[in-house]
């Protein structure tokens, strides 16, 4: 059985995608392709369902109700509009218009509860309300925290009649600040070498044995930055996985979704560092060791994907993996953002193409970005980028050493004020990765040319050359390498291309 974190958000995946259009009810539990078990099976439903003696699907609507009730207000209100429940259809209020609050397309139903939040606050008895929440605030922060607070009461235990007193504060976490990341997680190897060994020529240098992968190094980088942050990858059943799960255990990284192998190693791969900070790579694959469609397909990782508001994907997992989370992403009614980065390189990445109007942002070295046309001589990056974009890529971020460049529809933006120390560090892109992660949570409008100088201040620290996950930034220290070089900024390029 699943943890109770686990079930959790299990619960509140698929309640969020229930939501969509008309919003839940019998009928459409008896016929939608979501996967409405782990619901169905609950035990205040299925109990429900025994003492009044009518189908599990007729009882889900009684009992969210129910539960419904007894959340705080704002969680209340939020969850009951989200999911079309009407407790509000009775008894009639002339200051509610129930065909709005409960309108057939959720997104009439969010801005009508924008817009009225004071009135459907006053029809509670609650007289001291809270800011109203913006309709994307709704969209990527409210509904996934009201819907939280309502899963956790539906898998906690029985409901009670009683609920909270009008007036009082939502208790439940800012969920919507959810990323999922889907990559490896490993062993680094680390040799440490003052100049990369040549033919015949051995050179003397230091080990150490560290967990790593680009998957889980974005997804500590992430986790650092405060956001709920998930792993998708595999691990093999030895020492080193145990050493994976500890590690993302202390920089609060849900291992829930993290695949352990039976009988297998966890992959190691080799990096050779010189002392600029310019890496060598040896990647050891095991098959074993892998996602695989099915683990794609588990309720738990869809769910994940579904409620996020950020999914962040590497290229280590085989490519028909990466295609099938971009075509599963590609038919949710509400897409998260989507961020990829194109490392390591994949050998045929013309299958990929199909999906990349699923990408909000390509992010990946010019060297990287280049690999996704084998069969093309681009005369630049910004050449690369174009095509790229022309493949459906809504934005490409090219990283190089500790700067940015940004292509997309409005002005190219180039970030490279920030001096740096090395040539490279191994930790740099996944904090850009990261930190751009960060800034997608946080805004409520597109990003601007401020995230993107925010998101490269991130690599600064990651000169530091400790174990990558160690380097890593905090907001503060993000906040404090911004204050450090304020003079500098963001400058643009025109594209000559009109936007559209």
């Amino acid at each position: 059985m699943l943890p109770h974190d686990a079930r959790t958000d299990l619960v509140r995946g698929i309640l969020a995608r229930l939501g969509k259009f008309s919003g839940l009810s019998a009928e459409r539990l008896r016929h939608t392709e979501i996967g409405a078990a782990p619901i169905l099976e609950l035990p205040v439903v299925t109990g429900y369902a025994q003492r009044e003696g009518v189908s599990r699907e007729e009882a889900v609507l009684p009992v969210l109700r129910e539960t419904t009730r007894q959340l705080p207000p704002a969680d209340r209100l939020i969850a009951d509009a989200t999911l079309a429940l009407g407790l509000l259809r009775e008894p009639p209020n002339g200051d509610i218009d129930p065909d709005l609050l409960y309108a057939a397309n959720l997104g009439a139903r969010r801005e009508y509860l924008a817009q009225q939040w004071i009135p459907l606050h006053t029809a509670l008895g609650v007289t001291d309300t809270p800011a109203a929440p913006t309709v994307k605030r709704l969209r990527t922060t409210a509904e996934r925290a009201a819907l939280t607070a309502l899963a956790g009461l539906l898998t906690a235990g029985p409901v009670t009649a009683a609920g909270p007193p009008p007036g009082t504060t939502s208790t439940s976490l800012p969920t919507g600040r959810s990323v999922t990341v889907i990559g490896d997680a490993v062993i680094d190897h680390l040799y440490r070498v003052d100049t990369f060994p040549a033919k015949h020529s051995p050179v003397d240098g230091t080990f150490a044995g560290l967990p790593g992968g680009k998957g889980l190094n974005r997804a500590v980088a992430a986790a650092l930055l405060g956001l709920d942050v998930r792993l998708v990858a595999a691990v093999g059943d030895d020492a080193n996985g145990r050493r994976i799960l500890d590690l993302l255990a202390d920089y609060e990284v849900s291992r829930d979704l993290v695949k352990v192998v039976p009988a297998a190693s966890t992959l190691v791969t080799a990096v050779v560092m010189n002392h600029s900070g310019e890496v060598r790579l040896i990647a050891c694959r095991d098959a074993r060791v892998q996602l695989l469609d099915d683990d794609i397909n588990r309720p738990e990782v869809r769910a994940a994907l579904a409620g996020s508001a950020v999914v962040v994907l590497t290229f280590e997992q085989p490519a028909p993996i990466i295609e099938q989370v971009l075509a599963y992403i590609r038919e949710l009614p509400e897409r998260p953002q989507v961020i990829v980065c194109a490392a390591p390189s994949i050998a045929v990445p013309q299958g990929l193409y199909m999906y990349l109007d699923v990408v909000d942002y390509l992010v990946g070295s010019t060297v990287e970005l280049d690999a996704l046309l084998p069969e093309v001589d681009t005369d630049s990056a910004a050449d690369t980028a174009r095509r790229l974009r022309g493949l459906g890529v809504s934005a490409v971020c090219a990283v190089d050493g500790f700067g940015c460049t940004v292509y997309s529809d409005d002005d190219d933006i180039v970030v490279d004020h920030f001096p740096q120390v090395l040539k490279a560090a191994v930790g740099a892109a996944a904090a850009f990765a990261a930190a751009l992660a960060y800034r997608v949570v946080q805004s409520e409008d597109a990003l601007t040319a401020a995230d993107f100088v925010w998101a490269t201040a991130a690599m600064i620290p990651t000169q530091k050359l400790g174990a990558v996950s160690a380097v890593f930034p905090d907001v503060t220290e993000v906040d404090r390498i911004m204050h450090l070089y304020a003079r500098g900024g963001a400058t643009t390029r025109n594209t000559g291309v009109t936007p559209g």
